[in-house]
This record gives C-alpha cells, sequence and structure tokens, in this order.
C-alpha cells in the first residue's frame, strides 16, 4: 500500500509502530521498498556514511537533490522524507520556502524534515503553508553539534524537558505532520509523544515513540567502528561484504574467476582464420 501523509497519521491513531530507515541511492532504497518499510529518510547522515565528511554540515543542496531523487526512483510504496542541509532554512523563511521547493520538485521527495523546535515555527509555517508536508526534528540535532559540544542525550534536566515538550507542542502547531526525537530519554519520550497528536518518530528514545528509525549502514554493521548505544545489528552486512571481497581477489588473482561458465564463447574456426 502507498505510504501517504494520511495513513501515517492514521498508524498513530491505532498505534501500528511506524518503520523508517535511511538510504542515500536507488538499489538500496529498491531492497528497502520491497521489504515493506513506510517510510524512507533521505538523511543528510549521507555527508558522512557516503561522502565520509567527520559530520553532516557540509551537506549541500546539490548533494541532497542528487540523492534524494535517486531513491526516489527505487521507491514504490515508501513515503520519501528528504532532510534540508544546513543552512539551507537557517537564513530566512524563504530560503525555507525555496529550498524545501527543490527537494520536491527536483529531488521528487514527499516531504521535507528540518532540525529545531520553537526557533524554527516560522520557517515550518512557511513550508507547510506551501503544501509542503514538514518533518520536525529536536533533542540531538546533529546540525548543531558544535553548539551542543558534541553528540550528547538531551533534555535529562527539568529546564530541558519542559523545552523539548514546549518544543514538541510548538511544532505540532506550527503544522509539521510528524516529529524525530532523538537521543532522548525514553520516559519523556513517552510523555512528548502522549502530548501531542502527530506521530513521534524516535532514535534513541525508546520504545514509546510512534515509530523508529535508523541509519540503514548502522543496522547492518556497515558504517567504522562507531556503534551508537541505540543501534541494533539486524546483520552483519559490513563483515559479510568484507568476506566476499577478499575471496574475489583470492579467486581472481589465483585463475579461479572468471570461469568458464563466466565467459562467452565464438566458433574455433573463425579464432583459427585470425592467426
Amino acid at each position: 500500500m502507498k505510504n501517504t501523509v494520511s495513513t501515517i497519521l492514521e498508524q498513530k491513531n491505532r498505534k501500528d509502530k511506524i518503520t523508517m530507515l535511511t538510504a542515500y541511492d536507488y538499489s538500496t532504497a529498491k531492497l528497502i521498498d520491497e521489504a515493506g518499510v513506510n517510510s524512507i529518510l533521505v538523511g543528510d547522515s549521507l555527508g558522512m556514511v557516503m561522502l565520509g565528511y567527520e559530520d553532516t554540515l557540509s551537506v549541500t543542496m546539490a548533494d541532497m537533490i542528487h540523492h534524494t531523487a535517486a531513491v526516489a526512483r527505487g521507491c514504490k510504496d515508501a513515503f520519501i522524507v528528504a532532510d534540508m542541509p544546513f543552512m539551507s532554512y537557517q537564513t530566512s523563511i524563504y530560503d525555507a520556502v525555496f529550498n524545501a521547493g527543490r527537494l520536491m520538485k527536483e529531488g521528487r521527495a514527499h516531504a521535507v524534515k528540518l532540525e529545531g523546535g520553537e526557533k524554527m515555527c516560522p520557517q515550518i509555517k512557511a513550508i507547510a503553508e506551501a503544501s509542503i508536508p514538514v518533518v520536525a526534528h529536536i533533542g540531538l540535532t546533529p546540525q548543531s553539534v558544535n553548539a551542543f559540544g558534541g553528540y550528547k542525550v538531551q533534555g535529562r534536566d527539568e529546564e530541558a524537558a519542559r523545552q523539548l515538550i514546549q518544543d514538541a507542542k510548538a511544532v505540532e502547531e506550527a503544522g509539521a505532520f510528524a516529529v524525530v526525537l532523538e537521543c532522548v530519554p525514553d520516559k519523556l519520550a513517552s510523555l512528548i509523544t502522549e502530548s501531542i497528536h502527530i506521530p513521534t518518530i524516535g532514535i534513541g528514545a525508546g520504545a514509546g515513540c510512534d515509530g523508529q528509525v535508523l541509519v540503514y549502514q548502522d543496522m547492518l554493521s556497515m558504517y567504522g567502528g562507531f556503534k551508537p548505544k541505540f543501534v541494533k545489528c539486524f546483520a552483519d552486512v559490513g563483515e559479510m561484504m568484507t568476506a566476499a571481497f577478499k575471496q574475489y581477489i583470492k579467486e581472481t588473482k589465483a585463475g579461479i574467476f572468471p570461469g568458464k561458465e563466466h565467459a562467452f564463447n565464438m566458433a574455433d574456426e573463425i579464432i583459427e582464420k585470425l592467426y
């Protein structure tokens, strides 16, 4: 079934957990879509897992449009959410609406995601009023890593927790149809989920959220040696890939690959005429 804003909102009401995974290319998106995930996030995390940057800050609009369009070509049913990269929406309301529109028109996304709570409500409101679905993102917002002083759990003290609740209510009021909660204590995430009418998508926010999202390279152990606490390895694909690459090298050097079954034939009499 085709996933839409309406079906995702209905999932919260039915208490049917929403599933979301990242994807950044056609072939991976096609596999994830065929598996039946509700939503695919083309995250600015591509800066780290696809482009080798140390954080998400260097990702450009061109990067996001390029990868979102590739993902869109691989999907039939998944709802595609594209991240708005750093400084594509913070600078002005005009820039926010213009760049959100580019992700929809050129990238063929179904919705955009931007980081920030109350302070970003003017941008959220303007984008939503332009008929572009918006997913908000609060808690640990990676584009603010320098302001946070690192990747840290958010909302642990009373003041910070109250601010996160206020942020969640504010983005809902501004027009966001869903909100990502990243690295938030599970009890606080559950309270936020109960306090708003739009779905919450957790990453490091416990099981009380309306849905979950993971970076697919993390869940498949494909990205480096660092594993966040909130990540579960569902298959060690990274190790399988490395083993396969090593076997290919071994068989090629030994002359085992390619074998006769991998080669194309032609008549011997034609070959003889060539000498």
